[in-house]
């Protein structure tokens, strides 16, 4: 299973910016994906969650980014979508695409966001 993620890059505190991820594999068909969605990590930070959907309808957001990001998924293109609100310089990070297909994790190669404040 391959990820590539699109968007992110910089924004100003109070603005938005979105990240698009896609699944893929070299059958072209992705069954079973039991969870997708965006993690993030900080310098110096561990990694932490951002929002994932499980079962394609299950959504969970971090404490941290409840009320601001919204994240939508679409499991028929394998594509999960986060929109991020309200943007604050703590949200400033490297953004990792997420799936688990058939139990197994897979992550992208990671997007960086940087709000500037």
């Amino acid at each position: 299973v391959q990820l590539q993620a699109s968007g992110g890059g910089s924004a100003q505190a109070g603005g938005s910016l979105g990240l698009s991820c896609t699944a893929s594999t070299t059958s072209g068909t992705l069954f079973d994906v039991n969870r997708m969605g965006w993690y993030r990590q900080a310098p110096g930070k561990q990694r932490e969650l951002v929002a994932t959907i499980t079962g394609g309808e299950y959504i969970t957001y971090g404490d941290s980014v409840k009320g601001r990001f919204t994240v939508s998924g679409n499991v028929d293109k394998n594509t999960v979508s986060l929109q991020m609100n309200s943007l604050i310089a703590e949200d400033t990070a490297v953004y990792y695409c997420n799936f688990v297909v058939s139990l197994v994790e897979y992550w992208g190669r990671g997007t960086q966001v940087t709000v500037s404040s």
